[in-house]
This record gives C-alpha cells, sequence and structure tokens, in this order.
C-alpha cells in the first residue's frame, strides 16, 4: 500500500490488494482521535520502570569485559544509567541464544554485577535462525525442525534465506508452537544469561538475498500489476517470497505484522521467565538506524511524536545517532533532547569512536551528566504520564497542537514538544548557538529552573541555551512531583518528592501522582497501586490521596514550591502547624523540610 499525501488538501491511497478495514475517528480535537484510535487497537501497557532509565549499546563492544569497563566508567563519573545493551557481537558467530565462548566468556558475571547494582541487561536477537550448523550441534534448529516452526517456500520446504550468521530459516511466529519453541530458547539461554529484556532486531523479516536461496516463483503474487515505491522495485527486495507460506495465511497477508506476532511471541516468554512486566504491551520502538548528524537530531522529534500518536509511547531515536563518527558538541546537544525521549538509548555503529557520555571532555561529560540526572529527577512526572497512556490512551510526548488546538502556529512546529499537557521542550537543533528560539502559546508560563515568568500572547521567544542547558517551562496551572536524582531508577524513585507548582493568574493549579511497585504485571488491575491528587486554590495546596497501597507509603514530601505567589506570605502553615519558607523577588515560595507522609493527606497553605 502506498499512501500519498496531496496538496489539495487529500490523501490518495494505492493498494494492490488486501482486506481495508476503514475506520473514521472523529475527534472532536486531536487528543480525542488518538484516544478513540487507541480504543481500536488497545492502549499501550504501563512499562517495567527501569525502562524509562538512561540505556547504553553499540554495536563493537567486542568483548564482554570492555563492556563492563563503560559500565563501570559511568559508575566513576557518577552518570545515571538503568540498562547496558550488547549487540549481535555477544553471540557465537552470529548464532541466536549463542555466547562467544573466548570474547564474551564473563558476560554472565557482568550480568550479574549489573543487577548488584539495582541494573539491568538486554540482548539483541534476529529471528533469522542459522540452517547449515551440523546436525546435532545446534538446537534452535533441530528442534525447529522437529516442531515444524519455520516458514515454507511455495514447495512446502524450509524457506532459506541470509542474515548474519549466513544461511538461515525463518520462524513462523503466527503459529503458537513457535511461541512454545521460542519459550524454550530463551528459557535455556536465560539459564546461562540472566537478561531482562530482549531486543528484537531485523524483523521486518530482514534477508541479504531477495526471495530465498532459490529465488521466488513467477506468479501475480510476487510480479504484481502495481508495485508500490519501495526498496530495490520489488516485494521480495531483502525478505521473504510473498509467496512463502504460513500458518494463518501466505506471506503476502502476513508481511507488515511479521515483527508485531514476534514482539507477542517475546513478550510472553519474558512474562513466563520474569514475572514481570516487558517493555510495552509487547514491545516499545527505537527509530532505527539514523546518523550522527544534526538533520537527524531534529528529525527524530517528528518520529517520537508520530508514534504517540500511533498508540506506542514507549519511542526513542538512537541518541548521538548510530552511523558517522559522533561530533562533541552534537553529542551532548542530542543527550539533551535524548533525556526527553521516552525511551531514552544511546548507541552506537562498529568501528565507530565511542561516544558515551564518559568519551568525551569535562565540559561535555558533565552537560551530558546534568542532562540525564534531570531526566530521572523528573521520572515521577514521565511514570504518571505512562499511567495515563496506559488507562486513557493520552499520549506521553506530545504536538503542542494537541494541547492548544485552536492556535494554528502550533500545527507545524516539530522543534519542540511536550510531556503531557504541562512540560514544554526547546531544544538546540543546531551547531554553534548559545539561544535557541521557541514558540509560547498564549499564557502564563515559568522557567522549570528558576520560576521565572514569561507572559506569552502567543509569540516567538528567544532563549538563552549555553551548552550546559536545554530549556525547560512549566505551563501554568501545573503541578509536577519531581525527586532527588540518583545513579539508578530504583534508587532516586524511594527519593523524596519535591513538589512544583506553576500558579495560573488566579493562583490555582492542579497535578497528580501515579505510583506502584515499578514491576508487577497489571499492577493498577490488580489495585496494587497509589494515586493522589494535588490541588492548589486560594492559597492553599491540598493533596487528595484517591487510591492508597502500601508501595507509596515509604515516600515522603520533603518540599514545595510555588511560582507565581504574588505577594510574599506572612505565614504558611502545614496541616495547621508554622512553617518555615523562603520567598524570593521572582514570586516563588518554597517550603521544605516537610517530611509528609505520601499516603496521608495534607495542607499547606499561606497567608
Amino acid at each position: 500500500m502506498y499512501v500519498v499525501l496531496q496538496p489539495a488538501p487529500a490523501l490518495t491511497w494505492r493498494t494492490i490488494g488486501g482486506i481495508l478495514d476503514f475506520y473514521v475517528f472523529l475527534g472532536p480535537d486531536p487528543a480525542s482521535v488518538i484516544g478513540q484510535y487507541v480504543e481500536v487497537i488497545g492502549n499501550p501497557s504501563m512499562p517495567i520502570y527501569w525502562a524509562l532509565g538512561y540505556h547504553l549499546c553499540r554495536w563493537g563492544y567486542n568483548t564482554s569485559n570492555s563492556t563492563w569497563e563503560v559500565v563501570k566508567r559511568l559508575r566513576n563519573y557518577g552518570i545515571p544509567q538503568d540498562v547496558q545493551w550488547n549487540d549481535i557481537d555477544y553471540m557465537d558467530r552470529f548464532l541466536d541464544f549463542t555466547l562467544d565462548p573466548t570474547k564474551f566468556a564473563t558476560l554472565p558475571d557482568l550480568v550479574k554485577d549489573l543487577h548488584a547494582h539495582d541494573q539491568r541487561y538486554v540482548m539483541i536477537l534476529d529471528p533469522g535462525i542459522s540452517s547449515v550448523q551440523p546436525e546435532g550441534a545446534y538446537w534452535p534448529y533441530d528442534e525447529g525442525l522437529r516442531r515444524d516452526v519455520f516458514i515454507k517456500d511455495a514447495e512446502g520446504k524450509p524457506l532459506i534465506g541470509k542474515v548474519w550468521p549466513g544461511l538461515t530459516a525463518y520462524p513462523d511466529f503466527s503459529d503458537d508452537v513457535t511461541h512454545d519453541w521460542w519459550f524454550d530458547n530463551l528459557q535455556r539461554f536465560h539459564e546461562k544469561v540472566p537478561f531482562d529484556g530482549l531486543w528484537i532486531d531485523m524483523n521486518e523479516p530482514s534477508n541479504f538475498l531477495d526471495g530465498s536461496t532459490d529465488g521466488c516463483p513467477s506468479n501475480s503474487l510476487e510480479n504484481p500489476p502495481y508495485t508500490p515505491g519501495i526498496l530495490g522495485g520489488l516485494l521480495r527486495a531483502k525478505t521473504l517470497c510473498a509467496s512463502a507460506q504460513q500458518k494463518q495465511s501466505i506471506h503476502y497477508n502476513m508481511h507488515s505484522l511479521y515483527g508485531l506476532m514476534e514482539a507477542k511471541a517475546s513478550a510472553s516468554a519474558l512474562k513466563r521467565i520474569l514475572a514481570k512486566r516487558p517493555f510495552g504491551m509487547y514491545s516499545g520502538h527505537w527509530l532505527g538506524d539514523n546518523r550522527s548528524q544534526w538533520k537527524d537530531l531534529y528529525t527524530s522529534i517528528a518520529g517520537i511524536l508520530t508514534f504517540n500518536l500511533l498508540g506506542i509511547p514507549l519511542v526513542g531515536a538512537d541518541i548521538c545517532g548510530f552511523s558517522e563518527e559522533p561530533q562533541e558538541e552534537l553529542c551532548v546537544r542530542w543527550t539533551q533532547l535524548g533525556a526527553f525521549y521516552p525511551f531514552a538509548r544511546n548507541h552506537n555503529a562498529i568501528v565507530m569512536k565511542p561516544q558515551d557520555p564518559t568519551a568525551f571532555g569535562p565540559l561535555a561529560r558533565k552537560a551530558m551528566k546534568e542532562a540525564l540526572l534531570l531526566r530521572y529527577s523528573l521520572f515521577p512526572i514521565l511514570y504518571t504520564l505512562f499511567h495515563h497512556a496506559h488507562v486513557h490512551g493520552h499520549t506521553v510526548a506530545r504536538p503542542l497542537m494537541f494541547e492548544f488546538p485552536k492556535d494554528v502556529r502550533t500545527y507545524g512546529i516539530d522543534k519542540q514538544f511536550l510531556w503531557g499537557r504541562s512540560l514544554l521542550v526547546t531544544p538546540v537543533l543546531d551547531p554553534g548557538v548559545d539561544y535557541v528560539d521557541g514558540y509560547f502559546p498564549e499564557g502564563l508560563w515559568y522557567d522549570y529552573y528558576t520560576g521565572d515568568s514569561l507572559l506569552s500572547a502567543g509569540e516567538d521567544l528567544r532563549l538563552q541555551a549555553p551548552l550546559d542547558k536545554i530549556n525547560l517551562h512549566l505551563r501554568e496551572g501545573s503541578i509536577s512531583p519531581t525527586q532527588a536524582p540518583n545513579l539508578t531508577l530504583w534508587v532516586s524513585s524511594g527519593q523524596p518528592l519535591h513538589l512544583v507548582s506553576a500558579l495560573s493568574d488566579d493562583g490555582s493549579a492542579s497535578g497528580d501522582l501515579f505510583w506502584d511497585d515499578g514491576e508487577s504485571i497489571d499492577a493498577y488491575e490488580n489495585d496494587l497501586y497509589s494515586y493522589i491528587v494535588f490541588d492548589v486554590a486560594q492559597n492553599a495546596m491540598t493533596s487528595r490521596v484517591l487510591h492508597s497501597n502500601v508501595e507509596a507509603t515509604y515516600i515522603t514530601v520533603e518540599t514545595a514550591s510555588f511560582y507565581g505567589v504574588k505577594q510574599k506570605p506572612g505565614r504558611v502553615l502545614v496541616n495547621s502547624q508554622d512553617a518555615t519558607f523562603t520567598y524570593r523577588d521572582n514570586q516563588v515560595l518554597t517550603v521544605g523540610d516537610l517530611g509528609l507522609n505520601l499516603s496521608r493527606n495534607f495542607t499547606i497553605s499561606w497567608m
């Protein structure tokens, strides 16, 4: 299928066949359209908490010890990291479910060390299973043949293509038998390397050949009367024959579902092996092999927003770019932007210079560290946004037009975005500048860091943006819960809360917090969570616990800041008791040393 956007405005659909079901979602506003859409496809799942931390990967660590050294360097510099990944170099001759016996012999010890530091491990896995190992030497293929799990060619024999390990067969994930075989392989490998998540790649499905080693039949399926503008000009280019046979149908009808079906099999297996949440309903998503160029930094924003519209909020681009040599300034700016990708992973290609934060000079390293610590401090906001995505079908990273649909200036904005309805991100996307121009819709906005107010009539404003800063602004009427950051989310998520209230002109604001144990499957559905709503009105903040579970009782509220308090108070009361406070000339009131239990209602008032 090929869809062309016409200037009329109109969409032209060209398709070579298939069953077409059309849904029309009437809104009336953009956010409602997405909510209605995810009602059809299913709401996103709540991700496991560590999926929202900082992930580090590269193709070409070459050994488990060199991988381990990078992890240790990040720890030594106090740079947060939740997850370490490995690409295909961990495998023995690129064979799935194997470990290179010499270069990656210490991988199990590395994983044990990660777990001891509250960190996690993810490895890549490709669907192509080597078909040329000696009989009895490679269980995944031998057992796959025995259980008849592989996609067949038009003659009923296993279709053979070519991927990293050489000639390969392709599992048919439309067959439940294949899911059981996939689980058995993963469980066997997990006993050697206790991984925490899977990175499933090459599942278009990818093929270094066109179709198979035997080509493809000459028929109307393989050579339709009209071919969309696709790579190679053939349906079989760098993938399988359209006429290949799967359990549920021919590959022609299943091709675009292959990755989804592998994700279903993988998520199901992980739940059985780990008894914890996978990355998403079936998976999250990264935007593919980008380049270390400023243009790719800029276009990543559109990619992140698009997948949020598609009901896949756990999405990110390769921070600092995958291919080509990373420049220090670009990597700093990309880490700042990447700190606001819902899924934040730095990933690098083979033979390229290292681009993890420790690979650069002191100033760049410090700027990247601060950006990542900032992300970790905002974890309560991000986690609550994923809760609303799961329960209500909301977006997490959001275009400005979603919140300001009547402001036509917001329609074309692709250089800024929002987290939820209230946190405006304005990243630097150009080299050699210490400022950034951003659009502020009509209303009152506050600098996240200082509380300085900015009243906009709906205008472009130039913001100072030295190399160590990404501009963040809070929308009036919002309350944002934050935490003191630490090296992993497991540690930082236990820290006391700091509540930041960005008051409207009438002195009102509202916000909320969702909290659970971060990993139990169906925690919300099983009532294993806490949910607290915060409101400010008439010089008083109230906290209401709408749902209480033991998981949130260990967290306290330590400080509260109120941006936009127009007059210095004479007294501040916390649960009717006098409290110490500070008031700055920029109309910021801060109350500290609160020690309030989050699981109990409280009131902070001033007069």
